[in-house]
């Protein structure tokens, strides 16, 4: 079966893609048909050069287009339809993402919920809004400093343990 798809042949971190006519078995830099254009992703205009005489021609013939060539087909406005998906999610990851959603749209219904209760402790009355509200005395934090005796028996129990060290 024959394929159109993108050649990369562009440099390091700077791509150039050809577009050609392959057996979908082979690797795309294997021997190709035919070159049918080139496409340039890295321009601001992503220059696209296309022969369409002859990607009609191929079509016809029964080529078939990879999802990729396939957008840019419906782009250049060779091809009508819809764009192909050209990118497909594994299970693992549309788990991972389904799992997301679900904790999204938890975090979004408690926080409406707990709005909900907020706008209801809201007093009604204005007069019940503006009287000050008693509040008991605050205690200062009491700061105690350590006894002496405290302080000299932690320095004994190293003077003891240094002696115990020399063997003296």
């Amino acid at each position: 079966m024959l394929r159109i798809r993108l050649q990369r042949i562009g440099k390091k971190k700077a791509p150039v893609y050809r577009m050609i006519v392959s057996e979908r078995e082979k690797d795309t830099q294997a021997g190709t048909l035919e070159t049918l254009g080139k496409y340039n992703p890295v321009l601001k205009d992503k220059v696209i050069d296309l022969n369409v005489e002859r990607i009609k021609h191929w079509i016809s013939m029964g080529a078939q287009p990879s999802n990729t060539v396939h957008n840019l087909l419906v782009n250049a406005g060779i091809l009508s339809g819809e764009k192909a998906k050209a990118i497909t999610i594994t299970k693992r990851r549309r788990g991972k993402l389904d799992e997301k959603k679900a904790a999204d749209e938890e975090a979004k219904s408690a926080a409406a919920a707990s709005e909900e209760v907020a706008q209801q402790d809201v007093p009604e009355n204005e007069d019940e809004s503006q009287q000050p509200v008693e509040s008991a005395p605050e205690e200062a934090p009491s700061t105690q400093e350590e006894s002496p005796e405290e302080e000299a028996a932690p320095a004994e129990q190293g003077q003891q343990t240094g002696e115990e060290k020399t063997g003296v």
